[in-house]
């Protein structure tokens, strides 16, 4: 993977990935705010924001206009929004690429943000919310959070609530603009097949009058926990969700790449110890899998399952038997060298298309200020030890960082607050 990374002396920063073996373009802005960055008045705010950013500009004066003009070059194109950043982009066959860069350029730069359309656009955000709730394998995660760090900017859910989607005005969205969209925390980047040259030429063009501030700052998150803690939302449905896991560390910890390697071992694949117990032996589930979030205050581990509602205790214990597990047997050589290539496999097979490549770059660059090397993650997982698997799985899988999220038809809390310990 080949990038330059360039940086104006406003602060704004451009990435340049070619890819001369393939046939497409994509073209990606990213700005360094996410909802972490809201008030709780703000909340739901960064999302809906992201959701204006279609409805039109002064060039393309409706929402039609936009997607007629992408439609019809096949492009696929989208936007997103994190806690602690948003990202819009257009992926398209390479001759496409100035309409890309044009359309991407005028919808970030040049959003009318029209207060008939806010208005408009709060039905489709409060069924999008209404969805999300819906769908209990996706909202236990908002939920494991909302736990994790209750009242604080990343324990709130991205998409913001009822009341504050109702309320949000023109105003409201022209502040957080002007507070986060600037030059200096923007990082423009595009990979593909492209004349790097006359590609940078054509974005400094595009971004020359982007708005200029400082860094926006975001409350940091001091955890304090002292006991394992149990979240119940209770609800009717066919399966219990459940998400079971520890506190860890913070995006720049020394030991990220140990966390990574323990995730593997215990839920990444089909023959890791949590899909071989839960499912594989004991029919408990269909899927397990373990994972990993890292801020830059705070982290954490986590294996999600659905199960049957009545094999919740029995798939707690099987899990946490895992856990302890890996705070007494070192793993064996064989295990390790196995966890540690599925790692590498599948960072390789992510950077096959011009928009994997495009996204890492400029997510490194956006919450890094540098961008790691494939070739430097390699090297990293490749250092990790049996020792060093153990010394942080004692480390992580403690009582007092042990956490449990549900939805499900269940009430007696207390009952599951006597077995969730390790």
């Amino acid at each position: 993977m080949k990038f330059k990374k360039h940086t104006l002396k406003n602060g704004l920063r451009i990435v340049l990935a070619p890819m001369h073996e393939t046939e497409t373009v994509t073209v990606m802005v990213m700005t360094g705010v996410g909802s972490r960055y809201e008030t709780r008045a703000e909340n739901g705010l960064a999302h809906f924001l992201e959701h204006m950013f279609f409805k039109g500009t002064e060039k393309r004066p409706t929402a039609m206009d936009i997607s007629r003009e992408l439609d019809a070059i096949g492009a696929e194109y989208n936007a997103y929004t994190g806690k602690d950043r948003t990202a819009y982009y257009a992926k398209v066959e390479a001759r496409h690429w100035e309409t890309a860069l044009d359309v991407v350029s005028d919808i970030f730069l040049h959003a009318k943000l029209e207060q008939e359309e806010i208005d408009r656009e709060r039905g489709p955000i409060t069924q999008e919310l209404n969805m999300y709730e819906d769908t209990p394998m996706r909202h236990i995660s908002d939920l494991w959070e909302m736990h994790l760090y209750g009242d604080h900017p990343l324990g709130w859910e991205i998409i913001g609530t009822k009341e504050n989607i109702k309320g949000f005005q023109r105003k409201d969205f022209i502040k957080y603009l002007n507070r986060g969209y600037t030059a200096s925390n923007v990082v423009i980047g595009v990979a593909g097949k492209m004349d790097e040259v006359k590609m940078k030429k054509e974005i400094l063009k595009r971004f020359k009058n982007i708005r200029t501030g400082k860094k926006p700052v975001f409350k940091k998150i001091f955890e304090k926990q002292t006991v394992p803690g149990v979240f119940l939302q209770h609800k009717k449905t066919d399966q219990t969700h459940m998400l079971l896991g520890v506190r860890t560390y913070p995006m720049n910890h020394k030991d990220k790449y140990v966390l990574s390697v323990i995730a593997t071992l215990l839920g990444g694949g089909m023959s890791s110890r949590l899909f071989m117990a839960v499912r594989e032996r004991r029919g408990l589930a269909y899927s397990v899998h373990t994972s990993g979030e890292n801020y830059y205050d705070a982290g954490y581990l986590a294996t999600q399952c659905g199960v049957e509602h009545e094999n919740l205790e029995k798939t707690i214990a099987v899990i946490l038997d895992e856990y302890k597990r890996m705070t007494v047997e070192k793993v064996d050589a064989e295990e390790l060298l196995k966890a540690k290539e599925y790692i590498k496999g599948k960072m390789a097979m992510g950077f096959e298309g011009s928009d994997d490549v495009v996204e890492y770059v400029i997510t490194q660059e956006t919450l890094y200020g540098k961008i790691t090397t494939l070739e430097e993650k390699r090297k990293a997982i490749d250092k990790v030890t049996a020792n060093d698997v153990i010394r942080v799985a004692k480390d992580i899988f403690q009582n007092k960082k042990l956490n449990l999220a549900i939805i499900g038809p269940h009430i007696h809390k207390e009952e599951l607050e006597k077995i969730v310990k390790l």
